[in-house]
């Protein structure tokens, strides 16, 4: 079932867009951090670019899971339900890596901090070029009346009111 809102394609191009681009950064990152720092470099670039894939898909997931409800009594609950809870799920993943990574004598800080920043810098240049290749009107997801609609509110018999030829 596809979502008549207007960002559902702008969200799945932005999805399918930052997955190559996570591939991409994943194997870029992984020969970087191998010759900077050996087999340590390698797994913090990787485990970063999949850190970073994964929060920033979350929201953008999260928003397409609510869309779904569109046109519904329940979209707006869904819709805040869903975004907030990508949030609180990312700020627990977010903390439970944290401290899981903490120590880990194979973690290299400064590989793993480059390749995350590297990764959301991509994703937000990603999105800035979504955005601004996008063709949305400025009043989306309305309906408009047809000329017929439109003829027959302009005839008013009750107000003596007649549209000028």
């Amino acid at each position: 079932m596809s979502s008549p809102v207007s960002s559902t394609p702008l969200l799945r191009r932005t999805l399918l867009l930052s997955a190559a681009a996570t591939a991409a950064l994943a194997v870029v990152g992984s020969v970087v951090g191998l010759l900077v720092a050996g087999s340590s470099g390698l797994w913090s670039a990787l485990v970063a670019v999949l850190m970073a894939a994964v929060f920033l898909g979350l929201t953008t997931g999260t928003i397409l899971i609510a869309n779904r409800w569109y046109g519904s009594d329940l979209f707006v609950p869904v819709f805040f339900a869903s975004v907030m809870g990508g949030w609180i799920v990312k700020f627990v993943i977010f903390l439970i890596v944290l401290f899981v990574l903490r120590g880990q004598p194979w973690l290299h800080p400064m590989v793993f901090l480059i390749a995350l920043v590297v990764s959301i810098i991509v994703s937000l240049v990603i999105d800035v070029i979504v955005m601004t290749r996008m063709r949305l009107p400025h009043a989306s997801d309305v309906t408009l009346p047809t000329a017929a609609e439109a003829e027959a509110s302009e005839r008013r018999p009750e107000d003596g009111i007649t549209p000028r030829d």
